[in-house]
């Protein structure tokens, strides 16, 4: 799959009804999406009729009898080990929401060439018409046999959760959803170069994150896993807490394992003396709520387009700043792990993607940074080379090391 800009319009094409003048003659954003942003391409020649009969019949057929004798032998002789599906129902889209399948496809044919760019991997963007939990995950099942891997995209909590697990029990393939694992994979990575430039380690630190969905729910998860010293949840109602009665299953198990200093009340109240706050859910955190921070604190306030604290106001009060912004310096961006770690996962055939692989992704991430650490520099340039080769290594590594690599 080439990961190449088409441009079929013509001189008459309008794109639009009535003869209007097209959209793309005053934003160079439709310029750019007309046509859409990717196209399939031949990887063998098909020159004369002896590359025909090797491409299709009748030495396809060969190959074809030898799958049905040996299925594993469909990963040598098709492309199914080095692609991926980019799977969604569009119900929420970017920071746009539920927009439906059609309207999201932009954004997954974005996805699919940052698999293809950052990570030499292909992808096929599915924009699927149905929102039933039970149909998705049929769906899904009954595509696999053609992908290597599944990649959830912009799917809408708490529905993301079971899809995705379920996915996980019935396919022996990678399934991964970006919005919770790779915002929390290049979370990780940023704070443990912020701690190590601080002098400080992970379990050293309280953190407080803003948002109790996907990336919210996941980024507790791995601080967890990795050792924070604590980390409370906050969603429209407080502190996410086991002594709350409203709370969704998702957030009956996050609260048994986050919060153990048992906070409750406002957001606010919870940011008094944390060492860092994690933005992941929009709104706007008043700058009394910043100031009260422990001293030497980290803020990411990683909304789009709107940072729930604007750099302006956290770099008063916070040694290290980080947004989901590119104009930003430490921009916490998911394209830094799920290409890496997709490709390090299908490098090895992985039958999933372990707790153990993603920190591995993180680790790596971090490691990139090396001696260059400074307080605007604790997360690496997606345009950076080394990113996606040492995340994949390191994905790679775990996979084998956990049992869950099959070559």
């Amino acid at each position: 799959m080439a990961a190449e800009i088409v441009n079929p319009r013509s001189d008459s094409d309008t794109g639009q009804d009535g003869g209007a003048e097209p959209l793309d003659s005053f934003d160079p954003a439709f310029a750019l999406h007309r046509g859409g942003k990717m196209a399939v391409q031949a990887t063998v020649p098909l020159r004369d009729k002896d590359d025909l009969s090797l491409a299709y019949t009748p030495g396809v057929a060969k190959v074809c009898s030898a799958i049905a004798e040996q299925p594993d032998l469909v990963h040598d002789y098709t492309w199914k080990s080095s692609v991926v599906a980019v799977v969604t129902d569009g119900t929420a889209v970017l920071g746009l929401g539920d927009i439906g399948p059609e309207a999201s496809l932009p954004v997954m044919e974005g996805k699919a060439i940052l698999f293809k760019q950052f990570g030499g991997v292909d992808a096929v963007p599915l924009a699927l018409a149905c929102t039933d939990v039970d149909e998705i995950i049929e769906t899904v099942v009954r595509l696999a046999p053609s992908f290597g891997g599944v990649n959830l995209e912009d799917i809408s909590a708490p529905r993301c959760f079971e899809i995705e697990r379920r996915l996980q029990e019935r396919l022996d393939i990678p399934v991964f959803h970006d919005d919770q694992h790779g915002t929390a994979v290049v979370t990780l990575a940023a704070l443990r170069n912020a701690a190590r430039l601080s002098g400080r380690s992970i379990g050293d630190l309280r953190a407080v994150i803003s948002g109790a969905g996907a990336a919210g729910v996941a980024i507790a998860k791995m601080l967890v896993e990795a050792g924070i010293g604590d980390v409370a949840v906050s969603d429209r109602k407080g502190v996410v807490s086991a002594d709350r009665d409203d709370l969704t299953s998702v957030k009956r198990e996050l609260a048994g394992f986050t919060n153990k200093a048992r906070l409750a009340g406002s957001l606010e109240d919870a940011l008094a003396g944390a060492d860092v706050f994690i933005g992941v859910s929009g709104g706007t955190v008043a700058e009394s709520a910043v100031a009260s921070m422990a001293k030497g604190a980290f803020v990411f306030a990683m909304a789009n387009p709107d940072p729930e604290v604007h750099p302006d106001v956290a770099h008063k009060y916070a040694a290290v700043v980080a947004t989901g912004r590119s104009d930003f310096p430490n921009q916490i961006n998911n394209v830094l792990a799920f290409p890496g770690i997709f490709a390090g996962a299908l490098q090895v055939r992985a039958s999933r993607i372990t707790e153990g692989m993603k920190i591995a992704a993180a680790e790596a991430l971090a490691a990139v940074v090396g001696d260059d650490l400074a307080a605007d520099y604790v997360i690496p340039s997606p345009f950076d080379e080394r990113v996606a080769p040492a995340v994949t290594a390191a994905v790679a590594a775990a996979a084998r090391a956990e049992g869950v690599a099959r070559r």
